[in-house]
Parts: C-alpha cells; structure tokens; sequence
C-alpha cells in the first residue's frame, strides 16, 4: 500500500504550502491524513463484509446497480492512466536534469514511457511485488536528499510565512496536492483481495498513513522552509542542479515502479472485464498475451498523451484529485458506510441510532463533492491561464 500510495504526489507539496503558508498547509495535510484513515477503515470494513468486491467496480454494483459498476470502473481506469500521466511527467523531468535538457523533452517522455510500458508487461502484481520495497525505498531517500539539498542550500532572500492571503484559485491547490498525495484508495480491494489475511488490511492502512501523514508534513515544512516562497512543482526543480539530479536519479525508479503499477491496473481490470470467466485470465494463450500486451500498450500510450498535453505537473495532479481521488479516497467512504449500516445493522432505525456516523458519513459525501467541483474548475482555470500567458508550450512540440 506505501508503495503505491507514496510516489510523486509528495513533490507537490511544498510549492501547496507556498500557496497558503505554513500553518494552513500543516492543518489541511494532517486533517487529510487522518480523515484519509477514516475512509481507509471504512473502505477495509466494506471488503471484509463483501468478499466478492475486488475492485471499486465492484463496490459500485452493490452500491448503485450495473450503472454504478460501469461509472466506478471507468473511473478507476482513467484514474490510474491520469496518475500514470503523472509519473511519466516526473520521469520526464528527471530524464531532464539529469542529461541537462540535453534532449528534447517529448522525446525523453517517449524513453520513459517505454520504459514504463516494459516493467507494466508481468500479468500479476506478486511478479512485481518486490519492487514494491525498493520503491517505497526510493522515494524515501529521495525526499531525504530534497531536504538535506535545501537544507545546505537555503535561498538567499526567501520569503516564509505563517498564512499567505491570496486567491481561492491558488489557495485550492494546498487542497488539491494533499488529495493527491494521499489517492491510492482507489487500489484497495485490488490490493486486499491479493493478501493472504484480508483482516490484516487495516494493520497495513495504520502504518501507511501514520507514515505518510508524518512524512508529508516533515518533507513539505522543511522544504518550504529553507526554499521560500518560490519552490516549484515538483520541488525537486528548486534545488541546485547537483542536488535536483541527485533526488531525481534516486526517485526515478519509483516513479517507473509506480506509473507501471497504475497502467497495470488500468490494463488489468479491462482484461479481467473482457476474459471473465475465461481461461485466458489464467492461461497463457496467445490471445490472452496479446490482448494484455495491447492493453498496457494503450494504457501507456494515453497516460504519455494526457503527460504532453498537460505539462504543468500541479495542474495534471490536480485534475486527477479533483475528479477521481476526490471520491475514491474520500466521498464514497460516506456511501459504503451509509449502505452497510443499513443493510447489516437494522436499516433507517440504525442510521437514527448513530447519529455522529451518520453525519459523518454525509459530510464525507459532501467533501468529495466539494473537492471534485470546486478543484476541477480551479485546476482547469489554471491551465487554461498557462497556455494564453504562453507559460507552456504546444503539446508535443520541444
């Protein structure tokens, strides 16, 4: 779970935390955190009561029929390619620095992506499950080297302030980087239903995020802190070129190991969808391994066109908080919770019966809501700014 969970989101963090100021960024990255536990319980509750769930298609069958299974399927599927995106652009960006801009940028997105696609190829996550480690590894060390580099580094000059009063537009972000940051729900009942103790799931979501609410917050603090006002998304950006190639070389296997773990999912769950009840799903047959070869093949390839035409990294990972992690990680918590109170303990007298989580349950419902409206009018707002202030060029152009 931290393996796919902690990634790239982090990177946006401290450049979030420039938008608001200190204090703000802390309450909101720490509330996130611990409400993203909340919904971790209830989403871990929901599959140990419905063992058949294996995916957040599934949920959506139970919740809301056969159009639920369709909407939450699809939804996972450009979710993970939107996340994939994202991980080839930090692949892209590492590529960058590390070869001094020595090539054009779209052609060393190519490189990654291919690179991406390769490690995608294994049909099944326990052929890649070690990688998982190193990943968490990686991007561990990475930000450890982010933080010494600013911290022997600082900005000459900086500006570091408790609350920075600024634009809803700009302040959303602080909101929209931690959603991020924190989205990986969406892989839950895929990543239990794998375990060999489902029960332990919730030991597992204990340790991700006490690690990651910790984590995200030491990390963004400290590079805010030394870097200012100015600190760039992906941080990494603001450093001195020795130490920006420095993080980029470490965090770069984690940002393939992660953008192949999310285009397998994407690939995944449509294979599973067209070889249901085949034994294509569990033989090696030709048409098995050519449909899963075209299918990490597409996923890939649209994740490298969604990386080109959005190429300001806060604004791709907010597109993809505001419209998917926003329900994934948080809103649809409130409606399995809702359904499984009704359902197993005594219907709408039940509900009455516990009216905290219930209120609860709703405001959850509301705050994905929210978080999805409200962020993707910012983060759409913003790149349309970006492309007439010429702040990026045209899609596949150098």
């Amino acid at each position: 779970m931290i393996a796919e969970i902690v990634s790239n989101g982090m990177l946006s963090l401290p450049n979030a935390m420039a938008a608001v100021g200190i204090v703000p960024a802390l309450v909101i990255t720490i509330f996130l955190g611990i409400f993203a536990l909340y919904t971790a319980k209830v989403l871990i509750d929901f599959k140990l009561r419905h063992p058949q769930v294996h995916s957040m298609g599934d949920a959506g069958h139970i919740l809301f029929g056969p159009i639920g299974r369709e909407v939450l399927s699809a939804g996972t599927v450009i979710f993970a390619i939107f996340a994939t995106g994202s991980e080839l652009l930090s692949g892209q960006q590492a590529l960058s620095a590390l070869s001094d801009d020595g090539l054009c940028a779209v052609f060393l997105l190519l490189i990654f992506s291919f690179a991406t696609l390769l490690v995608t190829l294994p049909r099944t996550l326990g052929q890649v499950g070690w990688l998982g480690f190193l990943s968490v590894f990686l991007i561990a060390m990475c930000g450890l080297v982010a933080m010494i580099g600013a911290g022997v580094n600082p900005l000459p000059g900086r500006v570091v302030q408790a609350t920075v009063p600024g634009s809803f537009f700009e302040a959303f972000l602080a909101v929209t980087g931690p959603v991020f940051a924190y989205a990986g729900h969406f892989m839950f009942f895929i990543l239990i239903s794998e375990m060999k103790d489902p029960k332990e799931a919730m030991k597992a979501a204990w340790c991700l995020q006490g690690f990651t609410t910790v984590y995200y917050s030491v990390f963004s603090l400290v590079v805010y802190v030394y870097l200012g006002s100015t600190v760039l998304s992906p941080a990494l950006l603001s450093l001195p070129p020795k130490w920006a190639k420095a993080a980029f070389a470490i965090g770069l296997g984690n940002f393939l190991f992660a953008g192949a773990l999310c285009s397998h999912t994407a690939a995944k769950l449509v294979f599973v969808r067209l070889f249901h009840r085949s034994h294509h799903i569990y033989s090696h047959t030709i048409l098995g391994w050519s449909v899963w070869i075209l299918l990490c093949f597409v996923a890939v390839a649209l994740a490298f066109v969604l990386a080109t035409a959005v190429p300001i990294f806060s604004d791709l990972i907010g597109i993809a908080a505001s419209l998917f992690a926003a329900w994934y990680t948080y809103g649809l918590a409130g409606f399995f919770w809702l359904h499984d109170t009704y359902h197993f303990e005594g219907g709408t007298a039940a509900l009455k019966r516990r009216p905290l989580g219930t209120t609860v349950a709703v405001l959850t419902i509301a705050a994905g809501g929210f978080i999805c409206v409200a962020g993707t009018y910012v983060s759409v707002k913003l790149i349309v700014e970006a492309y007439e202030q010429h702040l990026v060029g045209k899609p596949f152009t150098c």
